[in-house]
């Protein structure tokens, strides 16, 4: 199978000449561009039962919308666990699909993320365009 890699917004995406990996990729993609679009990936994220909870809890956040750590935690019923809720979403292995970007700080900073603050602005300003826009 041949892959070639080409810019996109976020960094660089691959694209082969496979029928089905070009239509998830092309789901992908469209996560990213337009938050909520219908999309059929085969996920299985794997991890503890307190991530799957957070990862959860992110997915509920509405798009164009954040959430503050201790907000999260409190959801769970974890009041006391904003620095696992932190935790959880630094080991989310799948961005945007469980949108940890939309979790900052109490004082509404952006606080950390995995994938760098740059793309975290990036993705919270794209959402909030899409939200005014609608």
């Amino acid at each position: 199978m041949h892959y070639l890699t080409r810019p996109c917004w976020l960094g660089w995406i691959l694209v082969g000449g496979d029928p089905g990996f070009e239509r998830l990729a092309a789901d992908a993609v469209r996560l990213v561009k337009a938050p909520g679009a219908p999309v059929d990936l085969p996920l299985d994220p794997r991890g503890t039962a307190f991530e799957q909870r957070v990862w959860q809890a992110l997915r509920d956040i509405p798009i164009g919308s954040t959430a503050a750590y201790s907000d999260i935690a409190t959801r769970i019923g974890e009041p006391h666990a904003s620095r696992e809720v932190a935790q959880a979403c630094a080991a989310n292995p799948l961005a945007v699909v469980i949108p940890c970007h939309r979790v900052v700080r109490r004082d509404g900073t952006l606080g950390g993320y995995r994938w760098g603050t740059r793309r975290k602005r990036a993705l919270l300003a794209r959402e909030a365009a899409g939200r005014a826009a609608s």
